[in-house]
């Protein structure tokens, strides 16, 4: 949502609020219980946008989520420096990046971007990237949908919670 439709979604509910990086409208019941872990990984801080809509999904939706973000191949040792963190979730999504699934053993849902380096083509370089990844349990949403990616990894850690 814009700034301009979030004004007249308040307008005619108050406790509407709104976030401009996710860019989500959102009223949410307070105290809410969130449960499990899914971690939200992004391989630079131009994934932020996707990721902070997926992680505000599952949040939603009554997961916790742990935030891990700026952790992609090009600073590999960053990503390595987060493993012990990334292996605890019981689902993790990868926005622009999927070198995370030979890490962990846990569901990898990865969520290709519009936006990236060199030939990306809005997203398609990234999404047939992901398509083709040769890594086991890995998973792979449209491009730039946060909100997918939020709604499945939820579902997933609900299983891994009831067990």
């Amino acid at each position: 949502a814009s700034q301009a439709q979030y004004e007249l979604i308040r307008s005619l509910v108050p406790a509407a609020v709104y976030d401009p990086i996710s860019r989500i409208v959102k009223v949410e019941k307070p105290d809410k219980e969130l449960v499990g872990c899914v971690a939200v990984c992004t391989g630079g801080t131009a994934d932020i946008p996707v990721a902070e809509e997926a992680a505000q999904t599952a949040e939603y939706f009554g997961t916790k989520v742990d935030r891990i973000y700026d952790v992609g191949v090009a600073g590999i040792h960053r990503l390595l420096s987060q493993r012990e963190r990334i292996c605890k979730a019981n689902c993790i999504i990868a926005v622009a990046g999927t070198v995370i699934a030979g890490l962990a053993d846990a569901p990898v849902i990865a969520v290709p971007t519009s936006v990236g380096y060199g030939a990306s083509f809005h997203g398609l370089s990234a999404l047939l990237t992901m398509i083709n990844s040769c890594a086991n349990g890995i998973s792979v949403v449209n491009i730039d949908n946060g909100y997918g990616a939020g709604y499945i990894a939820t579902q997933i850690n609900r299983m891994a919670v009831k067990k």
